[in-house]
């Protein structure tokens, strides 16, 4: 599994460059300054997570642990789903889908709480 969340990690960050990137050159004049901001916070959050995977497929490698597999599930579900439902919104106008994104944000929160339960658990004292 751990390889797998690396290679996840990797591939969300190879997206979140492209992502950027877009937002930067592509969408900044085609964007009220408030739904760039949005889009930047996606862009933001998106990186974090992607790297917060590559963190948990490394700790996957050495303490091999179901809380750890479901950390990383965690965090893939709140990168598509916080940050996807804010790229979404930002490019389509579509305001129902802000109501979705903190689903993302409380999946982010359960795979830190995840990852904070497995090493707590593999080191008790």
């Amino acid at each position: 599994m751990s390889k797998t969340i690396l290679l996840t990690g990797a591939g969300f960050l190879v997206v979140a460059v492209i992502l950027g990137a877009f937002g930067a050159h592509g969408l900044k004049d085609k964007m009220s300054p408030n739904m760039m901001q949005i889009y930047k916070t996606g862009v933001e959050y998106h990186f974090y997570h992607a790297l917060g995977l590559l963190l948990v497929g490394a700790l996957a490698m050495q303490m091999p642990s179901s809380l750890i597999n479901w950390s990383a599930i965690c965090l893939i579900i709140g990168i598509l789903i916080f940050s996807g439902s804010l790229y979404i919104l930002t490019i389509s106008g579509i305001k129902w889908l802000g109501a979705i994104t903190p689903i993302g944000g409380l999946s982010f929160i359960a795979g830190w709480i995840l990852l904070f339960a497995a090493i707590w658990k593999h080191f008790p004292k």
